[in-house]
């Protein structure tokens, strides 16, 4: 008989040889510094770590709350969305000329499809023991290439978007609450064939966006709208509209009626 681990009693068989202890934890001295216990010591020291992250996220919501814009408008033809960072490469992408328009297929399924294929064959490509990517060439390659170009179309992403622009077009503005009346002569003209380019960037409600202002609750004489809407103002070009002068006249006593109540 040895004393120590692994202890056995020779010769008696009231004595089981394996005799273990039901859910008794392994002892993990012979392993010092090598191994440890799941439960507690484990997965007690990622608790830890993660409330740590936590606690820094949710001081970071706090400190920085989230980018909101103002209500999403589908009459704004005008707005260019932004997707999150994480996907501006594939974003950039769309703009080229053989990954946009009547080849988007490529852009958005075949391009992506081919990486995500790669990515799901490496295991049946490199089959080796070796863990260096020094002796791994194919797949070091395959993930520099891959990153080489992500960071590359990232990159591309954000230095030709046009930020000022962008923080303009999402700013929430304060809406002025007036009713329109949608069976008016004058909401019909605007919202019909003769002023189809002032609802595009105007928007239904009149309520303006990025590439215009708000309609309601302006401060302008009929004569002064009609004097826009013919010669144009800031970004508004001249010759939008489409109706004839009568028309034009309806539309600019409707706009100038559209004032906040006092």
């Amino acid at each position: 008989m040895h004393r120590g681990k692994g202890m056995k009693f020779v010769g008696d068989s009231r004595v089981k040889a394996n005799n273990r202890m039901v859910n008794m934890p392994k002892d993990y001295s012979e392993y010092p510094g090598k191994t440890e216990a799941f439960w507690p010591d484990f997965l007690l020291k990622e608790w830890m770590v993660g409330a740590v992250f936590l606690i820094g996220y949710l001081l970071l919501t706090v400190a920085h709350p989230s980018p909101l814009e103002g209500p999403a408008d589908p009459t704004n033809a005008s707005y260019i969305p932004l997707p999150d960072w994480y996907f501006l490469f594939l974003y950039q992408l769309l703009k080229y000329t053989y990954a946009s328009g009547p080849y988007n297929v490529i852009g958005a399924i075949i391009m992506p499809g081919l990486a995500i294929g790669a990515l799901m064959l490496m295991p049946f490509l490199d089959k080796g023991p070796e863990r260096r990517p020094s002796k791994r060439p194919l797949p070091t390659a395959f993930m520099l290439l891959s990153l080489a170009a992500m960071i590359f179309l990232t990159w591309e992403s954000v230095v030709n978007h046009d930020w000022e622009a962008a923080a303009k077009q999402g700013e929430i503005k304060e809406q002025v609450d007036i009713e329109i009346d949608e069976t008016a002569e004058g909401f019909l003209i605007f919202s019909g064939e003769q002023g189809k380019s002032c609802i595009a960037c105007h928007g239904a409600d009149m309520q303006g966006g990025a590439a215009a202002p708000a309609l309601v609750g302006n401060e302008l004489t009929a004569e002064e709208v009609a004097e826009v809407i013919k010669n144009g103002r800031g970004a508004m070009p001249a010759g939008q509209f489409a109706g004839t002068d009568e028309e034009l006249q309806v539309l600019a006593e409707f706009i100038a009626s559209l004032k906040a109540e006092e």
